[in-house]
């Protein structure tokens, strides 16, 4: 089996990697980023070493020559959230969706069996109720989660069209320590300030429902998806996590608070309503997924971060390195002169697309 992976350079790739390499040990894993974030380690070890090729490219530039012989793409490469969609709009469509859209199209053009796509919950946007199914209107207020909703249509018809298994996999917001570890996402954010500062502050006013997976079990949901039964649809877009992990802003507060004894919470009373919250069901994914379903639970996952950022050495307000945060990187990139504002590199003066550069895994 061959395993082309996009975007594996950054928070969720290298576990995804790690998790495919051990699951299909006889696997060839090839991964494909431009780079962007390659130099925000939070480990000491270089997490590529585990797969076979790399291949520096921007995945809006991909050929069809990089499809040859691949039975499954797992596509990662995106804009990562909402601060740097709204920045990067149109960027944000080009890559997230459109480009989304190429290379599933090239994948199938080269008869690529499988292809997964890390999709989003955050397509249900806010929503009142009960918990949203895959059935429930979209509502995305965002950028980044317009983008999603695109890719996905655009997905569908791939594979009506081609008969390639596609499966979008709607993640819950992402949480854990990684070798590329983000702190750009709520549960991240918390136990870093916790580290950092002895304090938690909860911009909100606490109240808005975020569903979470924890990396770990996106990496599980990954392994399902390459080798689901083609019966359960052609195209299959599913809730991706659990239902023990709809938590309340201030819920998640105050777990890291319990875990980490001293922290005190501080919670905006006065905020604005944030327009995103909603509550997910993953009753489908239970039932067609029963031997991958998420294992990691929020006690769990806080000591996970807490510790891999202690052993990181971050344990001051000095510690928190703008590595860490996306829109930072990129915000650095931009004032340095190496990226172009369409997010490309740029050598001499003049942006361009990464040439497809490749490179064996040590």
């Amino acid at each position: 089996m061959k395993i082309l992976i996009t975007g594996n350079m950054g928070y969720i790739g290298p576990v995804v990697a790690q998790h495919l390499r051990q699951t299909f040990p006889h696997a060839t894993i090839v991964g494909v980023d431009s780079g962007l974030f390659a130099h925000c380690l939070t480990t000491n070890a270089f997490p590529e070493t585990v797969i076979d090729e790399q291949i520096f490219a921007d995945v809006r530039d991909l050929t069809s020559a990089i499809f040859e012989g691949v039975d499954a793409v797992v596509h990662l490469a995106a804009v990562s959230n909402d601060p740097m969609g709204s920045r990067f709009e149109q960027v944000t469509e080009e890559i997230n969706q459109n480009a989304t859209v190429r290379v599933a199209k090239l994948a199938s053009e080269n008869n690529v069996k499988r292809f997964i796509f890390a999709s989003s919950c955050s397509m249900y946007g806010y929503a009142e109720g009960g918990a949203r199914t895959e059935g429930d209107q979209l509502n995305p207020l965002t950028a980044y989660a317009r983008s999603k909703v695109g890719a996905e249509t655009g997905l569908q018809k791939i594979s009506a069209h081609s008969g390639m298994v596609v499966t979008a996999l709607r993640f819950a917001t992402a949480c854990g320590f990684s070798s590329r570890t983000r702190l750009d996402l709520v549960l991240n954010d918390f136990v870093a300030s916790a580290l950092n500062t002895g304090r938690i502050s909860v911009m909100s006013d606490g109240t808005p429902w975020r569903p979470l997976i924890h990396i770990e079990d996106m990496a599980r949901a990954i392994e399902w998806a390459i080798i689901r039964s083609p019966e359960h649809g052609q195209f299959l877009a599913v809730n991706a996590g659990s239902e023990v992990w709809n938590y309340q802003v201030h819920e998640l507060a105050a777990a890291v608070q319990q875990a980490m004894p001293g922290v005190s919470v501080d919670i905006n009373k006065n905020a604005q309503p944030d327009k995103r919250s909603y509550r997910v069901d993953f009753s489908l994914y239970r039932s067609l997924a029963p031997d991958h379903q998420p294992q990691v639970m929020l006690k769990e996952a806080i000591e996970n971060l807490r510790d891999g950022l202690t052993a990181a050495s971050f344990n001051s307000p000095a510690d928190r390195p703008a590595s860490l945060i996306r829109f930072n990187v990129l915000g650095n990139h931009l004032e340095q002169g190496r990226l172009g504002p369409d997010l490309r590199w740029i050598t001499a003066g003049s942006p361009r697309a990464q040439s497809e550069i490749s490179v064996a895994a040590a």
